[in-house]
């Protein structure tokens, strides 16, 4: 399979080619699903041939204005993800959720690596990049339908969620799929979503997207050039292996049991305030800084403190590992709203 990326020269994007391997496996999640459903939408559409192309792309969006990729922000700066929550109050269930995702798992653990066999893949395409169909093979009624400038070459998470990350410069628009699978003319997924990157619309409320909470992904993921720069400015996403069957905004989706001593989904955890940094070194401080900051929401079922991330050779494995010394313990849920009940 092969990976691109777009590196922005004087404003031009140029794609370079790279060879990556999927992603490594993931566990497979449980998704709640309304009593009623439709079929699964089918986006027709005539046959496409992709292809990456250069692009000129709009001013990366200033410093301290929110995190950015491909010339477009990732949401505008007041939007949750990218909300300081450092002097939000400590939720009322904080110690009893804490204790339910420390009862399968006690350490952090980063979800990426230097083996391209970890993390979650993405590429950005340029504005020219041709639409092609999007077939929905479970969960249409629950999806934007297509068709998505997605490439046939676009990396695909390895393991069971097989997902696939797109953001379209230009129109800073970002599409995702779950369990996504090529075909002659386009994709399958399970389900899909698109964002407007410039706005702070919430998918519609009971709606899954690519994840099981109904939030988008890109926007959580530990990235290497933004963690090299010595700044997270954004909630970072991870999973639990239980969850209640009950969302926080800005998750709209549930996927879990009708017992309120699990978190729900969209929960967020913030790393103490009184936690020392000081042993800590390199980019495993700028992660922790960001989860006292910013903190990290809960997007799905999977390994409890799994922090997800980004397929990127470049990081440094050791770095990273210091992050498995962190217990979960050090972390409370931050109070950021009512919880829905479904």
């Amino acid at each position: 399979m092969m990976r691109f990326r777009g590196v922005c020269v004087l404003g031009i994007v140029v794609v370079i080619w790279t060879s990556t391997l999927p992603g490594h496996p993931a566990e497979a999640r449980r998704r709640v699903r309304a009593a009623t459903t439709t079929a699964p939408t089918t986006t027709p559409n005539r046959a496409v041939t992709t292809r990456a192309i250069a692009v000129t792309v709009p001013p990366v969006v200033p410093a301290g204005s929110g995190p950015s990729v491909g010339g477009c922000p990732i949401f505008p700066a007041d939007n949750s993800w990218n909300r300081e929550i450092s002097d939000r109050p400590v939720h009322t269930m904080s110690t009893t959720w804490v204790a339910a995702v420390n009862a399968t798992r006690t350490t952090l653990h980063p979800d990426t690596g230097s083996n391209s066999d970890y993390g979650i893949p993405y590429v950005v395409v340029g504005p020219e990049q041709p639409r092609v169909p999007v077939r929905y093979t479970d969960y249409g009624d629950e999806s934007d339908p297509g068709p998505f400038p997605i490439p046939a070459e676009a990396p695909v998470e390895g393991g069971s969620d097989r997902h696939v990350l797109v953001v379209q410069s230009g129109s800073c628009e970002l599409f995702e799929l779950f369990d996504a699978h090529r075909t002659a003319t386009g994709w399958d997924a399970a389900s899909g979503a698109r964002y407007d990157l410039r706005s702070n619309t919430l998918r519609p409320e009971g709606w899954t997207s690519a994840d099981a909470a109904g939030l988008p992904i890109l926007p959580g993921l530990l990235r290497y050039d933004e963690v090299a720069s010595g700044e997270i400015r954004h909630a970072l996403r991870f999973t639990v292996s239980r969850t209640q069957r009950a969302y926080i905004p800005p998750a709209r989706h549930v996927a879990g049991a009708s017992n309120p001593a699990l978190p729900p989904m969209g929960a967020r955890f913030r790393l103490r305030a009184d936690v020392d940094l000081s042993p800590f070194s390199g980019h495993a401080r700028v992660i922790l800084t960001a989860l006292q900051r910013y903190g990290m929401i809960v997007a799905d079922n999977g390994s409890s403190w799994f922090i997800s991330g980004a397929s990127d050779r470049r990081w440094n494995d050791a770095d990273l590992d210091q992050l498995k010394r962190v217990p979960g313990a050090w972390f409370e849920v931050v109070d950021t709203g009512p919880t829905t009940t479904r």
